[in-house]
């Protein structure tokens, strides 16, 4: 057969121009097998040896051929020529292809040569360490535990190679009873010493959280390198543990050992884990004064720094230096750019760095529907999660949940509760798993449209996917059930939080003080103390507003002097505003009108509305009068002074005064904006809005108003329609305006 083959020239010439795929030379004495190879092109074929078992010159001429390869096809074709040539049968080219294959992401085609290999080659440890190496490199963890697991019931002990890989997929699994057992196997098997090891379980340890086990072994070795150390420092930075990392630099410098950029980079990321921003900037400022090369990990961690920061100008000046350094192709430089410009509100430029960007990941999309998102500005948003949605030609670049829960919690936050809701049955029909951030903002647009049942079926969902424990959504559903009237289910999920936050006590205190229990919102506000919380701005805001809704005036002026002389806290514009309200509803409008013209800032539209509300209340034109000319102000372009100021007057008959402040308001532009209000049935939300009609059931409504008067009539309460503009007033009002 070798001399048919070698007889036919025109065929040996097309079998090696197929084989000519490589770009170096072929070796001469693989030159009689390449006819055999011309009608197999796949590996694993059932082909029988035409030759005796290659000498050591020809596996290197394998080996180096496998090392040459710069395509998965190449390796195929060399593998092939393995199998043929019968040098299969050498464990170390057996190890190198297994290699080979994972370098060019077939982690199948390796697996299937590793359990098909014959039983004498898996006692070589190489194979297992390469088999090791393919699985653990591409994120298939599992598997790499299961093959080590494998290997250990055949008798055969790993090496100084083998724990590096077991460790660190132990560290993936984040599995402390695994990463033991594998910390035991390194002491029974003597590689306790090897430093490379004991970095692996350093790493491994700080991945798991457990930072005093890996302080105790960092300590107990007997040689140390700079991977080491910094393992070390970076466990810190992971733990959100800056002392422990800068003590650790510390302790490395008396050593004698140089710390390089990959220290520097830990120990800026600790302390900005830590939120301790402005120690990290001058630990960046001392690095570079220092001389040391500046990494472009050093340069995100900063740029988050600024992003976090009111440093907008020292991020810019990042920036320059990134471009300064080449460090522009960095994608995660580039992301970081993205978040810096977005929480600044600087959106064209996070836009511009966005578009500048040849390669984008899902970090860079979501980077941008974030800064569109925390800008209010929705509609970008949720047009850019649409392109995302539909460029997405691989799972790695579609939607994930952050880009969801950006977008849905921007919507919630601009009052436009439907339409997050809306997106958030997409989410669900998208088969995106939400996470607490989505729960919460969903739990906040049915706090605000009272949806009580579709709040309900949210804390079902809760419960099924264990988040209940979490703090962000244990908040949300205090505030959801609160708002919804329902205090009894909000009262027990917040008895069940077990780490409560001041968050929570707010959500408690406010839920009591807006349905009118103003002394269990005091209660709530003294158990608070007791229980070591400091209150804060809000705090006295809910407090307040529950003073003023449930008439404890006293109270209300107890708590305010309180938070003043016993908590340091500066009175906010709000918290002006409340205690207007309280005094006001109580009719107490000259100390109202006192305490406005003691501020130490000027009152806003908040501040006039309540003191003119109050004035409404009581019929009070007289104090009317005297804030006219502030409602009146051009500062002040809010149509609700306006209505309100035009209805004291009409209400008390001054016609001409009404319709003077109508006019005004004509003439600025302002329009009325229509009250509305909704009601949640059989989970759908009914929106009635003043002088619209409602499309379905209008006459049952109008039906159960009459029969409401008419109870109302036969219990002798009388309806106060002072306020109401009938359509004579309206005509009067048309009549003095022309």
């Amino acid at each position: 057969m070798l001399h048919a083959a070698a007889a036919s020239p025109l065929r040996l010439v097309s079998i090696s121009s197929r084989f000519n795929v490589f770009p170096f030379p072929l070796p001469s004495n693989l030159s009689l097998w390449i006819p055999i190879l011309y009608y197999h092109h796949e590996p694993f074929c059932s082909i029988k040896s035409y030759f005796s078992v290659p000498d050591n010159a020809t596996l290197d001429s394998f080996d180096h051929l496998l090392q040459q390869c710069s395509t998965a096809r190449q390796c195929k074709q060399v593998h092939n020529q393995i199998l043929i040539g019968g040098a299969h049968h050498s464990e170390f080219l057996a190890a190198r292809i297994v290699s080979i294959y994972a370098r060019f992401g077939l982690v199948f085609y390796a697996q299937k040569l590793f359990d098909t290999s014959p039983f004498e080659h898996t006692s070589n440890l190489l194979l297992w360490n390469s088999i090791l190496r393919a699985n653990v490199s591409h994120g298939y963890i599992e598997t790499a535990l299961k093959i080590y697991v494998k290997m250990r019931k055949q008798g055969i002990f790993g090496d100084a190679f083998t724990f590096p890989l077991v460790i660190r997929a132990c560290a993936f699994l984040g599995s402390s009873y695994v990463g033991k057992n594998i910390h035991n196997h390194v002491l029974q098997t003597g590689n306790q010493n090897c430093v490379h090891v004991v970095n692996e379980l350093l790493g491994m340890y700080a991945k798991l959280g457990k930072m005093d086990v890996a302080r105790h072994l960092f300590d107990k070795m007997c040689e140390r390198n700079k991977i080491s150390w910094n393992m070390m420092i970076s466990g810190f930075a992971l733990n959100y543990d800056c002392d422990g990392a800068s003590e650790m630099l510390e302790r490395m410098e008396l050593e004698g050992l140089e710390p390089d950029d990959v220290t520097w980079t830990s120990l800026l990321s600790s302390h900005a884990r830590c939120g301790r921003n402005q120690e990290a900037l001058k630990l960046f400022d001392s690095m570079r004064m220092g001389g040391i090369r500046v990494s472009a990990e050093a340069l995100a961690v900063m740029l988050s720094v600024c992003a976090d920061l009111v440093a907008f100008n020292k991020g810019k000046a990042i920036h320059v230096y990134v471009v300064k350094c080449g460090f522009e192709s960095h994608l995660f430089v580039k992301n970081a750019l993205i978040c810096l410009y977005g929480k600044h509100g600087n959106i064209n430029d996070a836009r511009n760095v966005f578009l500048e960007m040849e390669n984008k990941n899902i970090v860079s999309w979501n980077g941008l529907i974030t800064s569109y998102a925390e800008a209010g500005l929705c509609d970008e948003a949720s047009a850019l999660l649409s392109q995302l949605e539909r460029s997405g030609n691989s799972s790695a670049m579609r939607p994930n949940v952050i880009s969801w829960s950006a977008v849905i919690g921007a919507f919630a936050s601009q009052g436009r509760e439907e339409e997050s809701l809306d997106l958030f049955r997409k989410m669900q029909l998208a088969n995106i798993m939400a996470n607490s951030v989505t729960i919460s903002s969903v739990l906040s647009a049915c706090a605000e449209l009272v949806a009580l049942n579709l709040g309900r079926e949210i804390h079902g969902h809760v419960v099924r996917a264990l988040m209940s424990k979490n703090i962000l959504v244990a908040n949300g559903l205090v505030n959801m059930y609160a708002k919804c009237g329902c205090l009894k289910e909000g009262h027990s999920v917040f008895e069940k939080i077990e780490v409560k936050d001041t968050i929570s006590w707010n959500s408690m205190i406010t839920g009591y003080g807006m349905n009118g229990h103003g002394e269990k919102a005091l209660t709530t506000f003294h158990e608070m103390i007791e229980a070591g919380f400091q209150p804060d701005g809000v705090t006295f805001i809910a407090i307040l507003s529950a003073c003023s809704h449930a008439g404890l005036v006293a109270k209300g002026r107890k708590f305010f002097n309180m938070m003043i002389r016993d908590f340091g806290i500066k009175p906010q514009m709000e918290h002006y505003a409340c205690m207007i309200d309280l005094l006001g509803r109580a009719g107490i409008l000259q100390e109202a009108i006192d305490i406005i013209k003691g501020m130490p800032m000027e009152p806003n539209v908040c501040v006039w509305g309540a003191l003119l509300n109050s004035c409404q209340m009581h019929k009070n034109t007289e104090v009317a009068d005297q804030i006219a000319s502030q409602i009146l102000s051009p500062d002040l372009n809010e149509t609700g002074g306006y209505m309100l100021l035009s209805n004291i007057y009409s209400a008390s008959g001054r016609w001409e005064d009404s319709a003077t402040v109508r006019i005004s308001a004509r003439t600025k532009g302002l329009k009325k904006i229509p009250g509305h209000s909704w009601i949640e049935v059989k989970k759908k939300v009914y929106m009635f809005s003043a002088g619209s009609t409602m499309q379905l059931g209008l006459e049952e409504v109008y039906c159960v108003l009459d029969e409401l008067a008419l109870q109302m009539e036969s219990e002798n309460h009388t309806f106060d329609d002072s306020f109401v503009e009938e359509d004579g007033e309206e005509e009067k009002l048309a009549l003095w305006a022309q």
